[in-house]
C-alpha cells in the first residue's frame, strides 16, 4: 500500500472508529433519557431516536470500522495475523459488530412497541443501557489496544519475520 493510500485508509478507519464511539455515546444518552424520564413523549422519542441512530449511524460506522481495519491490517506491515494486538483488536471488533447486528432487530421491535403503546404503559420501557455501556467499554478497550500496540508476535509473525531475515541475508 503506498503511503498516500495508507494515510487515506487510516483517515477513513479513524473516522469510522471514533465516530462509532461517538454514536454509542449518543445512543447511551438516549437510553439514559428513556430510563430516567417520566414523560411519555421523551421515552417514545428516545426509543425512536435509538432505532434511527442504531440503523443509520451505528451499523454503518461499525461495518466501516471493521472493513477499514481489515484493509489496514492486510495492507500494512502489521498484518492481520502477525501481532497479537491486531488479532485481538480484530476479533473484538468482529464480536462487537456481530452483537450490534443481532441486537438491532430487538431495538426496532421495542421502538415499534413504544410507538404503539399507550402513554401509561411507557414507564416499563427503560433505556438500553447495558448494551450501550458494554459497547462503549469494548470500543475504548480496542482503541487503547490500537494506540499502544503492545509487543508480541504470533507464531505466524515469528515465522514470517525469520523467513524475511533469511531471504535478506541470502540476497544480501
Amino acid at each position: 500500500m503506498s503511503p498516500s493510500v495508507r494515510r487515506f485508509a487510516l483517515s477513513v478507519h479513524l473516522t469510522c472508529s471514533v465516530g462509532w464511539i461517538g454514536a454509542v455515546l449518543a445512543y447511551l444518552g438516549l437510553g439514559i433519557a428513556a430510563t430516567r424520564s417520566d414523560n411519555p413523549t421523551t421515552v417514545r422519542g428516545a426509543w425512536l431516536a435509538m432505532e434511527i441512530v442504531g440503523w443509520y449511524v451505528l451499523v454503518p460506522l461499525a461495518l466501516g470500522s471493521w472493513v477499514t481495519g481489515l484493509v489496514m491490517s492486510l495492507g500494512t506491515r502489521w498484518g492481520l495475523l502477525r501481532y497479537y494486538w491486531v488479532v485481538v483488536a480484530f476479533v473484538l471488533t468482529s464480536i462487537a459488530v456481530v452483537i450490534l447486528l443481532l441486537h438491532m432487530p430487538d431495538v426496532s421491535a421495542v421502538a415499534d412497541a413504544v410507538a404503539r403503546a399507550d402513554a401509561g404503559d411507557l414507564n416499563r420501557y427503560g433505556g438500553d443501557l447495558v448494551h450501550a455501556g458494554l459497547a462503549l467499554a469494548l470500543l475504548i478497550l480496542i482503541q487503547v489496544l490500537n494506540l499502544y500496540k503492545p509487543p508480541g508476535l504470533t507464531r505466524y509473525g515469528w515465522r514470517k519475520n525469520n523467513r524475511s531475515r533469511v531471504d535478506r541475508a541470502r540476497d544480501g
